[in-house]
């Protein structure tokens, strides 16, 4: 496979909530199926730091370090053997123009290209620990944000954890505009992840997602942590041959 994007993913706050699969079954990408974590669904919005970025291994000017800020969830797919659990896309946002039309244009990402800030509280140690990490981007009525301040020490995510299920998914699925899917893989580390002692996610939500997602997320997230990040490659896209692609439906919650 050939590497399309080489970056370092850093300081990611993840919200996470459970919400009813109906709510994500209208953007499942053909050929996939919603991935379960003890029989629930769920959907994380997550904001980190890109850092060093290359496209195609060239560093691109005034392009390199970036904040991103996206509302996800997890789906499956089986190949042969092998079970690919995946992350898809509601909606990204970035704070440059030509990222986001790079996103759409190679992989018809949902992107969306919004004035955004980020901040960092003093790095505490051991591992750098910040007191507080915050995204924030700028709509047409206003300044929303995620904040998160994490507490303790960074660990390894737990085998069979709720963090270990949202951390590793090494996939992406993308539903095109005539109804197909792309598939790309993403390799990185296993990530250290902070609990959090607070959070906040406030703004006008529902004029990125709809109403029925904006209920789900004003509500308290169901669980929240920082993971430290890592470099990661994103590989290009392939086309999946949907008629070959059987699945086995797990058990809906």
């Amino acid at each position: 496979m050939r590497a399309f994007l080489t970056a370092e993913w850093r300081y990611l706050a993840m919200l996470n909530y459970r919400i009813a699969p109906e709510l994500l079954r209208p953007h499942v990408p053909e050929g996939t199926e919603l991935d379960l974590w003890e029989a629930e669904t769920y959907v994380s919005v997550v904001g980190f730091l890109f850092r060093n970025t290359r496209l195609l291994g060239i560093p691109i000017p005034w392009h390199r370090h970036f904040e991103e800020l996206n509302l996800r969830f997890y789906v499956r797919r089986i190949e042969g053997n092998e079970v690919r659990r995946a992350v898809s896309f509601i909606r990204e946002l970035v704070p440059r123009r030509a990222i986001a039309a790079v996103a759409r244009r190679v992989y018809n990402e949902p992107y969306l290209a919004l004035p955004m800030r980020h901040a960092l509280g003093a790095l505490r140690t051991p591992h750098d620990t910040p007191e507080f990490v915050e995204y924030g981007w700028r709509q047409p009525s206003g300044w929303g944000r995620l904040r998160v301040e994490p507490v303790g020490e960074s660990v390894p995510s737990r085998a069979g954890s709720l963090e270990e299920f949202i951390t590793e998914h090494y996939w992406g699925y993308t539903r095109q505009r005539d109804g197909g899917t792309v598939e790309y893989h993403v390799q990185h580390p296993r990530w250290r992840v902070w609990q959090v002692r607070a959070t906040a996610l406030e703004g006008p939500i529902e004029e990125l997602y709809g109403a029925d997602l904006g209920r789900v997320l004003r509500a308290s997230p169901t669980s929240a942590f920082l993971a430290a990040g890592s470099p990661v490659t994103v590989y290009a896209p392939r086309r999946l041959s949907i008629a070959m692609q059987p699945l086995q439906r797990q058990d809906a919650p």
